[in-house]
């Protein structure tokens, strides 16, 4: 058994009852786990594992693949704020995307868990800006080893499209809905 703090990405269904969750954890990178039982109406995870919630987990660990078995689950922040305004969602899931991009499955990188996590603390408590996205870009390309100093000043975005041979595809919509 293995236990962390970690935040929710995604989740999807796995059986009538059960979900696949995947998961930014601050010490064993993105991980996928199975957390059975989860859809039923009295299940142990019930209220804990929605987008964007920052719970403790404990974990066991699979021998045959990378999908992980999910045993307890602790409630740390639900970011509520981010469910307030539409916005504030779609930057926090334009984050995520960046997060995917970014990380190798199962990759210990703490300083993207906790980038990821001061994020989500901001679009808790303010209202998504432009400039906070920009910010967001910057620290990940500086988290990320973007050493290209002139596109990383005047584009972030951009130099990360190089370094990860894309970007996310919602940043143009997004960008157009906060300005």
């Amino acid at each position: 058994m293995e236990t962390t703090n970690a935040i929710l990405l995604r989740k999807r269904k796995l059986s009538d009852t059960s979900l696949i969750v995947s998961w930014c954890t601050e010490s064993l990178g993105c991980i996928e786990t199975v957390a059975r039982g989860a859809r039923r109406p009295k299940s142990v995870f019930a209220g804990k594992l929605d987008l964007f919630f920052e719970v403790e987990i404990q974990i066991k660990r699979s021998r045959k693949s990378n999908l992980h078995t999910l045993t307890e689950a602790v409630l740390r922040n639900p970011f509520a704020g981010i469910r307030e305004d539409y916005l504030r969602t779609q930057a926090a899931s334009y984050f995520v995307q960046w997060l995917e991009l970014s990380t190798e499955p199962e990759h210990p990188a703490p300083e993207l868990f906790h980038l990821l996590q001061r994020a989500f603390g901001f679009l808790d408590r303010e209202k998504a800006s432009a400039r906070a996205v920009r910010h967001f870009e910057a620290e990940l390309a500086r988290l990320t080893g973007v050493h290209d100093a002139a596109i990383l000043r005047s584009d972030p975005a951009a130099a990360l499209a190089g370094l990860f041979g894309r970007m996310p595809r919602g940043r143009a919509a997004l960008l157009k809905a906060l300005a």
